[in-house]
């Protein structure tokens, strides 16, 4: 299909712009690059000759230089091509206080020297006691009582199914098996996770099982009425992501007024998903702390540990512990490497250096300079606007007006790659998530090689719509 590209058969020039660009791109000081010899052994082994599978790629895609990581420091990647890169995804929202936190690796190798390895299997040992302690102080003990812990936001997910379920049961309301979710929405790949997930991503392929998920919008809490309404009674739980991870979506005002409103009525119990939004994303430590009521069931991950170890937790209400408690009943889901001393180190720390560093304060400061950035962006042919909320952002591209395919979003994210920043790619858009201590050097940097790659990106375009500049 030809692309529609309005732009006047040209991409426009903005000399200011431009010496802006090159300054912002040589503004900050790069680490040393990967020396020939070393880059000459990450090159071979590419394609069919590639040991390892990576995840969520065709095998043509394996083992090419530009994509094959060495290294990361700070807010910045090394790849085995030798060209570092400006990271504006956080490692997959992961590395929140940027690559290499020095305190943080220290406390997990402490943890590594002193238990290398301790389980919660029907036990628990004091690292996790004190990892729990100091979650239930940030998100609030008053609202949650217990921790339970995971390897990822996948399998957390799969996790609060269980536990949703068999709170119901506890109950004797064992018709309450369904779960909803929102259209759009990213929970993770795991069985139950990649059902309740609301993008089509091959769940019928892998005869996922979805007959107990159902799936509603985000914005309009209508469709949510009216699913209660008639199957209301079925509902053991309703899971949403404050701010969908896929395409940087937030839950609309009325929505978040909604589920207060309709949970009330109907009963069942509020998941918040903060795998993505947790540890300072949206502005606050936690997107929930902005809705009326706390949800029922906090999950996290990513920032949970700045991304340096497999690890999730899933956050209890009082009431459900309470549920558990008077039937003292087990909750029949284990997982070998959950809350291991090191994960839990690493969970103390973070939260330690989210204090010590004032994540917050600086990420409310990188909000407003993103919101910038697109403001500035926006001015280009291929770029519609964009949404998003604190350092959880996404810039709109269209083509003459309209969405554009899967595949120029990935063409304009791989110009920006070669321009030297990375981003994320979603529905018609590229997605933003820095680190929350970027500096105003860095959001300059990411400005320029954005602008940069959606010029290279409409030259393309316009090359192959027939019209040259």
């Amino acid at each position: 299909m030809r692309a529609r590209v309005a732009l006047s058969a040209s991409v426009p020039d903005r000399p200011p712009a431009r010496r802006w660009l090159r300054e912002s791109l040589t503004a900050i000081p790069v680490p040393g690059g990967l020396p020939a010899e070393e880059r000459e052994g990450f090159v071979a082994g590419t394609g069919s000759q590639a040991p390892l599978w990576e995840l969520l790629s065709p095998p043509s895609d394996f083992g090419r230089p530009e994509h094959t990581a060495v290294r990361a420091e700070g807010r910045r990647v090394l790849f085995a091509d030798g060209r570092w890169r400006l990271c504006a995804t956080s490692g997959l929202w992961n590395a929140n206080l940027g690559y290499g936190n020095r305190r943080i690796a220290d406390a997990v190798h402490g943890a590594l020297l002193d238990a290398s390895y301790l389980t919660l299997f029907r036990g628990g040992h004091q690292l996790a006691t004190r990892a729990s302690r100091a979650l239930l102080d940030i998100c609030g003990a008053e609202d949650f009582k217990r921790v339970v812990y995971s390897t990822s936001g996948g399998a957390a997910n799969d996790l609060t199914m269980k536990l949703v379920r068999q709170y119901w049961a506890l109950h004797r309301q064992f018709q309450r098996r369904v779960v909803v979710g929102l259209r759009g929405s990213y929970h993770g790949l795991t069985y139950g996770s990649h059902g309740l997930t609301g993008m089509s991503l091959g769940q019928s392929y892998y005869s996922v099982d979805q007959r107990l998920v159902r799936h509603v919008g985000h914005e309009d809490p209508q469709e949510l009425e009216d699913l209660l309404d008639r199957e209301g009674d079925r509902v053991a739980a309703v899971v949403v992501e404050p701010v969908l991870g896929t395409g940087a979506l937030p839950l609309s005002a009325q929505m978040v007024t909604g589920l207060d409103r309709l949970r009330a009525r109907h009963g069942f119990l509020l998941v918040a998903d903060e795998v993505a939004t947790g540890f300072g994303r949206t502005g606050s430590y936690f997107a929930f702390q902005n809705w009326p009521a706390p949800p029922d069931v906090l999950l996290v991950s990513k920032g949970l540990t700045n991304g340096t170890c497999a690890s999730a937790a899933v956050l209890v209400s009082h009431q459900i512990c309470a549920a558990f408690e008077r039937h003292d009943v087990a909750l029949t889901h284990a997982e070998t490497q959950a809350g291991t001393p090191s994960t839990c180190a690493a969970t103390i720390a973070t939260i330690e250096e989210m204090e010590r560093l004032a994540a917050l304060d600086n990420a409310a400061r990188v909000s407003v300079r993103l919101d910038q950035l697109i403001t500035r962006t926006s001015r280009h042919p291929l770029v519609d606007g964009g949404h998003g909320v604190g350092c959880f952002r996404a810039i709109r591209l269209s083509d003459d007006g309209a969405a554009v395919s899967p595949e120029i979003v990935n063409q304009v994210a791989g110009e920006v790659r070669s321009a030297g920043a990375l981003v994320s790619v979603g529905p018609s858009c590229l997605q933003l998530a820095p680190a929350l201590l970027y500096s105003d050097d860095e959001v300059d940097a990411l400005g320029a090689a954005l602008l940069r790659g959606l010029d290279r990106a409409a030259e393309s375009l316009l090359s192959r719509s027939g019209r040259r500049r």
